[in-house]
Order: structure tokens, then C-alpha cells, then sequence
């Protein structure tokens, strides 16, 4: 990764801590478009794109029997 890139992505993660983000995953990978970003938004604390965050918790019935 060249500088450029380095300092582009210092600002990025500047701009959302400043906008009141106060955690961040972020990954790289070859299966996406260079340039492009995709972000994703999770009110809770979990991971996000985990089972307990996606509602799909297989092994949770205990609610099942009330």
C-alpha cells in the first residue's frame, strides 16, 4: 500500500471517529473493486453479520417454551 492510500485511509478513520463512531472492523480484500468501500451498520454491540445481530441463533429456543 502506498503512502497515498495510507493517508487516505488515516482520514477516513478520522472522519467517522469524529462523527461519532466509536468502533470499527475493517477488512481488505481482492473479491471487491479497487476503490470501492462497503460499509455496514449495527445499533447493538455485537458483531456485526454474527447470528445473535442477524436474528439467527440456532441454538436459542429457550423463549420457544414461553
Amino acid at each position: 500500500m502506498d503512502e497515498s492510500k495510507v493517508e487516505e485511509l488515516m482520514k477516513l478513520i478520522e472522519e467517522k471517529m469524529n462523527g461519532g463512531v466509536s468502533r470499527l472492523s475493517i477488512q481488505f480484500t481482492d473479491a471487491q473493486e479497487e476503490g470501492t468501500k462497503t460499509e455496514k451498520y449495527h445499533h447493538g454491540r455485537c458483531d456485526v453479520g454474527s447470528p445473535w445481530a442477524t436474528g439467527t441463533v440456532g441454538n436459542c429456543d429457550a423463549d420457544a417454551e414461553n
